[in-house]
């Protein structure tokens, strides 16, 4: 688009042909589609139960067109590190690793407080037409907000909040921390423990937590851990360098032992495998 069309508006972003030619899909197509989802309930892992709205197979296949074809290539804060090839839990520990003292922070319902408007908003913003952007909302959001359980939600809660991790990051340069995101676990981390500092850094994050449409968790979710204390970051131990937590690496030399004895054991063969894989992550990545 030249700039004469753009001041005079003969042409307002790309529009819905383009979505059509990217995902394969014809235009008729893609306005023709109704969204639909189930409801699925899933154990959390500290308890509970997670609702998860599940994209009906129809819908499911354009929007892994959509992430991959339309949204792949966008570019995501550096601090937003889930949800991203060669990207990791392990180095969202490894920032924090080491540290005098480290702050973890969750905000709640991250993906139902992520509104549709904000993804339609920042459709337009980078280069969709509004037509365009109408039909990627509809095709990404569910009752008005990111549906947890679509293939296109976890990388559009990062697109969109590029602004929140920049300002957050900003506030921690200030108080001389470091940040990082993993979808809704922040984590921020201090080489010097000033109580003073510390306060006014939670104080900061949840002013800009709110002012950006959030709210974060309160209570047994907001831990200030110090060097004398097990620090955790995305579930890893980082006092010294990202590892698993004690208890985890009994279990699993107790359950090495017994598989080698011929004993029963409480995990399976392939649970063993995924946490084998996690442990030589941790080694690789934080080597």
């Amino acid at each position: 688009m030249g700039l004469l069309d753009f001041l005079t508006g003969k042409r307002s972003g790309l529009g819905v042909e383009e979505l059509a030619r990217r995902t394969g899909v014809s235009v008729e197509a893609l306005r023709s589609i109704r969204p639909a989802y189930r409801k699925v309930e899933i154990p959390k892992r500290r308890g509970g139960r997670r609702v998860l709205q599940i994209p009906e197979p129809e819908l499911k296949a354009i929007q892994r067109r959509i992430l991959h074809r339309v949204l792949a290539r966008l570019k995501v804060h550096p601090r937003a590190v889930a949800y991203r090839r060669g990207f990791s839990i392990v180095g969202h520990a490894s920032l924090h690793a080491g540290k005098e003292v480290v702050v973890t922070l969750d905000l709640k319902d991250f993906f139902a407080c992520t509104p549709a408007a904000r993804v339609q908003e920042y459709c337009r913003r980078v280069g969709w037409s509004k037509d365009a952007a109408a039909v990627l909302t509809q095709l990404t959001t569910w009752e008005e907000s990111l549906p947890q359980g679509a293939p296109t939600s976890p990388m559009l809660s990062n697109l969109v909040n590029f602004k929140l991790d920049a300002r957050l990051e900003a506030a921690a340069r200030r108080f001389g921390a470091a940040y990082s995101r993993y979808a809704d676990d922040m984590a921020f981390s201090k080489s010097t423990d000033v109580p003073r500092e510390i306060g006014r850094l939670i104080r900061c994050v949840k002013l800009i937590v709110e002012n950006e449409g959030y709210t974060l968790h309160q209570g047994r979710k907001l831990h200030i851990r110090r060097r004398h204390q097990c620090q955790v970051v995305g579930g890893l131990v980082v006092n010294q360098r990202p590892n698993l937590r004690r208890k985890q690496r009994r279990l699993l030399r107790a359950v090495r032992h017994h598989m080698a004895t011929n004993r029963p054991a409480t995990l399976s063969e392939s649970q063993l495998k995924g946490w084998e894989s996690l442990e030589f992550m941790i080694r690789r990545q934080s080597s």
